[in-house]
């Protein structure tokens, strides 16, 4: 990888914008409503009319907040956070499309978030694959 692919992939220190902080903010509360919003028709085979909407709302913001985290560092994917993340946008899709497994996927999205949302900085920056050359810090600002 040449030194400026590496360099835009992965800055040092990490890359913030002015007001990033609030725009996290927004995005979690948002996500929030839509998870909640989608609880009924995923538990409990509701009309997926009646809860499709949230779904939009759950996977563009996830995705959104997603795009963040990758352009601050892309260290963010190699990282535990950045993987789990990754998977739970993935059962959310698979979700839409196999109703037979929209409660199990749903469990485990639940529980997967509580377990990185909560666990120490160590856990959740813990890297699985190793960048040619990247930061060592955390590289989503403000989140240790």
């Amino acid at each position: 990888m040449s030194n400026q692919l590496t360099a835009t992939l992965f800055p040092s220190p990490a890359r913030e914008f002015r007001g990033q902080r609030w725009v996290n903010i927004a995005l979690r509360c948002l996500h929030l409503v839509g998870v909640a919003g989608i609880a009924g028709g995923f538990m409990f085979g509701l009309d997926r009319e009646s809860w499709l909407s949230y779904w939009y709302l759950t996977l563009a913001s996830g995705i959104a907040l997603t795009l963040i985290y990758i352009w601050c560092s892309a260290v963010w994917l190699l990282e535990l956070k950045g993987m789990v993340i990754i998977l739970k946008n993935l059962l959310l899709t698979l979700g839409l499309f196999v109703p037979e497994i929209r409660p199990e996927a749903f469990i485990a999205i639940i529980v997967m978030s509580g377990l990185i949302a909560h666990a120490p900085a160590r856990v959740r920056s813990r890297r699985w694959l190793r960048p040619l050359r990247g930061p060592s810090k955390d590289p989503t600002p403000g989140r240790r």
